[in-house]
């Protein structure tokens, strides 16, 4: 079997930490563009090099809401709005992408994690690698032995160890680990009372959150607190799961990098 390496760019985890750090560096918002996409640019040069995939992809978010606000409307409610001059820029950074021969992907309502989870997991069911490059933590449950992710700002990889580091859980256990302690940069509260130190220890004692609700022998205190907020530790746990089978129409041929 042919071994394809599919680089996967969180695209908009990128130029929104990219246009973030030019906006300290100036009042312009023209200049704060035009040096936004020339460090876009050169980050993307940069990790076409390291990485030498066969195939590449940079994959948007949609402009419309998509199915985790129709479940709770309050999702991402605590995020600041892209700022308008960014927003306006994004057809020219996709352009430049193009130049750079990446290709962009997005649909009308689908996050860019839900995208990005069906190609790699379609990759890695092909025994074919895939980098995924975001901050995202998110992504860690895809981990296999074909899926990494790096974290370009903070030049490291979010791989077993970091996950046992950082959260002490298996990255199938993740989306159950944020339903406990909720996440914050996506307005869910998971459990309230319950802090990761408690997670990680129900879920080294019990699979997931269904044997946890399940268990007879959780102290009335942690038994109350998971009875009181069962509904959005649910909630939780449905919008931090990642969809990998959303319809892409198209063939990873589509994605071929040619330097």
């Amino acid at each position: 079997m042919t071994q394809n390496h599919l680089l996967i760019i969180d695209a908009l985890n990128l130029i929104r930490r990219v246009h973030a750090v030019q906006l300290n560096q100036s009042n312009d918002p023209v200049a704060q563009i035009s040096a936004t996409r020339e460090t876009i640019k050169h980050a993307v040069r940069k990790l076409l090099s390291i990485t030498a995939p066969t195939h590449v992809v940079a994959v948007f978010d949609a402009e419309q809401t998509g199915w985790r606000h129709d479940i709770y409307p309050e999702y991402k409610a605590n995020r600041k709005p892209m700022p308008e001059s960014l927003q306006q820029a994004l057809s020219l950074i996709q352009d430049d992408l193009w130049e750079l021969n990446v290709d962009s992907l997005l649909t009308e309502q689908d996050e860019a994690d839900d995208l990005i989870a069906t190609l790699a997991i379609k990759m890695s069911a092909q025994q074919q690698h895939v980098t995924i490059i975001s901050t995202d933590k998110g992504y860690c449950q895809l981990l296999t032995p074909y899926i990494q992710i790096r974290d370009y700002f903070n030049k490291r990889w979010l791989d077993q160890a970091f996950i046992d580091d950082k959260f002490g859980v298996q990255p199938q256990q993740l989306a159950d680990y944020w339903a406990l302690v909720g996440i914050s940069g996506s307005h869910l509260a998971g459990v309230a009372g319950i802090g990761p130190k408690t997670a990680t220890q129900l879920l080294t004692q019990h699979i997931n959150l269904d044997a946890i609700y399940a268990s007879e022998e959780l102290k009335p205190k942690l038994r109350e607190k998971l009875d009181t907020h069962k509904e959005m530790a649910y909630i939780t746990q449905q919008l931090a799961q990642l969809k990998i089978d959303i319809p892409l129409g198209f063939n990873l041929k589509d994605l071929r990098y040619q330097p």
